[in-house]
Order: structure tokens, then C-alpha cells, then sequence
């Protein structure tokens, strides 16, 4: 069974080894697998963006195997009630691991009925000596007007060990929360002028950790993540397009993973769903791009009375309706998905709100598709609806080529 690895805080005046008391500090620092790759990384503060873009292997598919370390290891024993090995509100700081992020999605309706959705994520992976790069990424759709937008922010900070939570800001950017409480801010390009959202985000629910323990095996091809996610969030906020500031409010979604990605090439189908009746669901797939051949599948279903109930391989399936090709880049995604968890006899059809959904990163060189789709279907034959995200990584054959802009340094 493969060995893992465990990831430390950067708050040194704690411990977070999985599964042991946490009154002495872990012993060793950890050395990232990723740095031993044959990829150039991190040569100077502007290059150091790179390794961050090097690393992040679920958006640009393109890393490389780890290899053992002297890091501390996990041996998985097995019993019929698994140890939790993420603590809360501990594991919402920033950990010592080659890649992590922050991520939000949610929808929107401003104070004249009119309708958006947003995804807002962080990324950031371990940089040189008191420096941690970041890379933020959001997109925000007009589902009215038809109009996707999307916005990038490379970032290199201070590293901060006893940071308790995530907390990155530059510009009009900002990402900052601790679990009671979230706030965003993001900005984007618009025809007439900069478009700025501005929101906080309150958790309604409390978090669940996916994988029973807070830990995904995405099969020994992927690698394995730590994984949990808040599924319910009261979202309210300002909406601000060409001078004219509105408010909006909505149900939102966030999760919080870090790990290791050690496979040279993947790819996965990806959504959060929020039904009308309160249940919430989380359901992947991850493929290798010869032939999208499955490696594994995993998904969470939380129930109206907040039961939690944990799926994997062929309990779970997402299956294309349909195909779009970007116009933009010519990568083809999958469009139109029913998903199925068949323990359950969870049967759901999701549609997108725009098929125009698809992120070229600039700074990445690659692109994935993100966005908001509607939801109909049933549940041991009794009709249910509501709203999701999905999220469509792999499907661009391309590799990444840094051509970052000098990114933001904050003081």
C-alpha cells in the first residue's frame, strides 16, 4: 500500500500529525517530492510563481511521481470507525504540503432578480525560505446577459507560521476566513468598465470530511489529498459593474484541499450539488487522459438532517449528454452530465447555465471548465431539484508554459 505523506501547519506552536496528540511539534520538515522533479523551479522571487504553476497538477496536468522522503508516514490500519485525520478548526491554516487551495463557488441574485454565479479559488505551494507563492483565480457568470468573466492574480507573500487560517490579499484580492466566517473579494474586465464582487460567506452546516477520515485516495495512478468541505454557506455582498453597486445574496459552497497529485497526467469530473431539500452532494471521477480511462470515483451525500453517507469506484457515475467545443482554445468538454449515486437511487441531470464556461489561464498556458448548471432528477423515485458546479480538469492536451506577468509582491 503506498505510503503517505503527512503535512505539518506552518503554525510551529502546534502539532497536526494525523491521528497523535498534539502537545509536541512534528519532527522533520517536510521536503516537497515536487522539488526533486525535472522541471526548473524556482531560481529567483519572479520565477517563484512557476513553482506554484508547476505544482498545481489538477488544473495545468503536468507534475511528476514523488518520491520517498524522511517525512513522518501514516500506515493505515483498518477499523469499522475510522480516526478522523482532519481536525478543525486547526486544519484550516495553511499546511507544509506540495500544493494546496481554497475554493468557492456559489449563486448570486442582486436586488432586481437578476442572476450570477461565481467560483473563487487559491492556490499556493511552498516557495523559498519566507516566501509562499499563490495564484488566484476566479470567474463570474451573468446568466441574464449570457456573459462569462474570468480574472488571475499571481501573488508572492511573506510566509506566515502562525497563520491560522487561509488569509491572501493584493489589490482589489482578498481571500481571508476561519471557518465561522469567510470574506472575498475579486475583480474582473468587463466591456464598460472593472466589474468587482464583494462577499462574506457564513457556514450554515457544520464541515464534513470527504473520505470518511478527511482523506481521498484518488487511486494510485493520482495520488491521495486531504479533503474537506463546508457545503452550505449563506453568501451575501455587493456586486459593483461600472459604478452602479448592488446587492446580492445566495447559497455557496467551499472546500478546503492540500496534498499531493503523483501522476504525471490526470484529469476529473468534478461537482458540488445543493438540492432544494437541504441534501448536499459531492461526486468525482478521475480519469487518465489515454482514452479518459477511469481510475477512481468518490462522493459525499449529506442528508437534510446532516447524516453523511460516503461512496467510492462504482457506486458513483457521470455520464456526458453531450459535447462543446471552446471556440477559443478548440478544447472539447463534455457538456450536459447525468450523475448517478446508485446506493442511493440518486439519479440527477445538470445543465449548464452557460456552456461558454471555460478558464484559459494566462498565466497557466492551459484551460478548464467551471460552472454553474441547474439540477432535476429523483431519489429512490421521488422527484428532486436544485442547483450545482462542475468543474472539467484534463480535458486540454496542452502542458503548462509559465508565461507569467511579475507577479504582486505583498510587503
Amino acid at each position: 500500500m503506498r505510503q503517505l505523506q503527512l503535512y505539518r501547519s506552518r503554525q510551529t506552536h502546534r502539532t497536526i500529525e494525523r491521528g497523535s496528540p498534539r502537545k509536541e511539534p512534528v519532527t522533520g520538515i517536510y521536503e516537497s517530492p515536487m522539488a526533486k522533479c525535472n522541471q526548473p523551479l524556482l531560481i529567483s522571487l519572479r520565477r517563484s510563481a512557476a513553482l506554484l504553476l508547476a505544482t498545481l497538477a489538477i488544473l495545468a496536468l503536468s507534475g511528476c511521481a514523488a518520491e520517498p522522503t524522511n517525512t513522518p508516514v501514516l500506515t493505515a490500519t483498518p477499523t469499522p470507525t475510522p480516526e478522523p485525520l482532519v481536525f478543525l478548526p486547526e486544519d484550516e491554516a495553511p499546511h507544509d504540503a506540495p500544493v494546496e487551495w481554497w475554493y468557492f463557488n456559489g449563486m448570486l441574485t442582486d436586488d432586481a432578480g437578476a442572476e450570477y454565479s461565481y467560483h473563487f479559488v487559491t492556490f499556493q505551494s511552498p516557495g523559498p525560505q519566507g516566501v509562499v507563492p499563490h495564484l488566484l483565480q476566479a470567474t463570474l457568470a451573468d446568466h441574464g446577459r449570457g456573459v462569462h468573466y474570468t480574472g488571475e492574480q499571481p501573488l508572492l507573500a511573506p510566509e506566515n507560521p502562525d497563520a491560522r487560517s487561509v488569509d491572501v490579499e493584493t489589490g482589489p484580492w482578498l481571500m481571508r476566513g476561519d471557518g465561522s466566517n469567510y470574506e472575498m473579494r475579486m475583480q474582473f474586465s468587463g466591456a464598460d468598465g472593472a466589474i468587482a464582487l464583494e462577499l462574506t460567506a457564513v457556514p450554515q452546516r457544520e464541515a464534513v470530511l470527504h473520505g470518511r477520515t478527511g482523506l481521498v485516495h484518488m487511486g494510485p495512478e493520482a495520488g491521495s489529498t486531504y479533503y474537506y468541505s463546508r457545503t452550505r454557506l449563506d453568501v451575501r455582498g455587493w456586486i459593483d459593474e461600472a459604478g452602479t453597486r448592488r446587492p446580492v445574496t445566495g447559497p455557496g459552497w467551499m472546500d478546503h484541499q492540500w496534498g499531493e497529485i503523483a501522476s504525471d497526467h490526470v484529469g476529473w469530473d468534478w461537482t458540488s450539488v445543493q438540492l432544494d431539500d437541504g441534501a448536499d452532494v459531492m461526486a468525482a471521477v478521475v480519469w487518465h487522459p489515454e482514452g479518459r480511462r477511469r481510475l477512481t470515483a468518490h462522493g459525499t451525500y449529506i442528508a437534510p438532517d446532516g447524516t453523511v453517507s460516503y461512496f467510492e469506484e462504482n457506486d458513483i457515475t457521470i455520464t456526458a449528454q453531450g459535447r462543446w467545443t471552446s471556440p477559443a482554445t478548440g478544447v472539447e468538454y463534455s457538456m450536459g452530465w447525468s450523475v448517478a449515486i446508485h446506493p442511493l437511487e440518486l439519479e440527477l441531470e445538470l445543465s449548464p447555465q452557460l456552456e461558454q464556461a471555460e478558464f484559459d489561464s494566462d498565466v497557466l498556458g492551459v484551460a478548464y471548465w467551471e460552472g454553474a448548471a441547474s439540477v432535476a432528477g429523483q431519489r429512490g423515485g421521488q422527484p428532486v431539484s436544485g442547483w450545482a458546479f462542475v468543474e472539467l480538469a484534463g480535458y486540454d492536451p496542452r502542458r503548462i508554459e509559465v508565461t507569467t506577468p511579475e507577479p504582486t509582491t505583498r510587503p
